[in-house]
């Protein structure tokens, strides 16, 4: 029962967790090794490139955010972005083939799940135990 217990507060371990997907999620198009960056067929990056580091560079931001001052938004913005990174490759035409299809649903998927977390650990705390956070 005490491992039930662990997962009750909110962690600074876990906004790290936070800050570590993020810079995975930026850098993700060049970690996979494959050529055009794991997007297939597609001959055209730059947008795609431009979303991954963005979305990468705002969860990074919200997650040292929660880090400094935990606001219940911040978990929000962090599903949302997750589910951005997921629909991502359907949305820009690259879920046929690639590795970086693969890698935006995984990663977007644990930081939905992260942040999911957070969001329930949070949801019962007033303002002022908000405040205290990481202190």
């Amino acid at each position: 029962m005490s491992g039930a217990r662990f997962f009750d507060t909110h962690r600074t371990w876990e906004d790290w967790v936070g800050m570590l997907l993020g810079i995975l999620i930026a850098v993700s198009p060049w970690m996979n090794g494959e050529v055009n960056y794991g997007l297939g067929l597609l001959s055209d990056p730059g947008l795609i490139l431009m979303n991954t580091a963005v979305v990468g560079i705002l969860i990074i931001g919200l997650s040292q955010l929660e880090y400094i001052a935990l606001r219940r938004w911040e978990e929000g913005c962090e599903m949302a972005l997750a589910v951005w990174l997921i629909m991502s490759p359907y949305v820009f035409g690259y879920s046929t083939d690639g590795m970086l299809r693969f890698w935006h649903a995984a990663l977007g998927g644990a930081v939905f799940l992260l942040a999911t977390l957070k969001l329930w650990q949070d949801w019962e705390l007033s303002d002022r135990e908000l405040a205290r956070h990481g202190q």
